[in-house]
């Protein structure tokens, strides 16, 4: 069984963790621009929530894909790019399953998207409708 001679980078998650991180670092450097108590407050908000969860599940799952890929490299005690004989292992079978057959990890730029949008559009709709009552008791008082 044939094993990298160097790690493979997981580049459908590693172009969507980058892209998270320049938008947040975008919207951070311009939050005092952005975040002034206007009607666009609560959309920046949530936008924020979005990058920040969908960068915590992809940079997660990119992690989990360059650690197993580590771990699976251990195996290959002899250094020549391939597992055989004595270094088939139990343990080795299972970092080799890890490594290749784990639908989370290769989905989660998808999931990710439809998780941050859920979070995202519940912190809006929430800050918005937190907005309008403290609105309407202000103007009761």
């Amino acid at each position: 069984m044939k094993l990298f001679n160097e790690i493979s980078l997981p580049y459908h998650l590693i172009i969507p963790s980058l892209i998270s991180i320049l938008i947040l670092g975008m919207i951070i450097m311009k939050r005092k621009k952005i975040f002034p108590n206007g009607k666009w407050k609560w959309f920046w908000i949530s936008t924020t929530v979005f990058f920040g969860i969908y960068l915590l599940i992809v940079g997660g799952a990119t992690y989990c894909d360059i650690s197993s890929e580590l771990t699976l490299q251990k195996f290959d005690l002899d250094r020549d790019e391939f597992i055989n004989g004595e270094e088939i292992t139990v343990e080795q079978k299972e970092a080799m399953s890890k490594a290749i057959l784990d639908t989370r990890r290769n989905f989660s730029s998808i999931t990710g998207l439809i998780l941050s949008g859920i979070i995202a559009l519940f912190v809006l709709v929430g800050g918005k409708l937190i907005e309008y009552i403290s609105i309407k008791i202000k103007d009761k008082n």
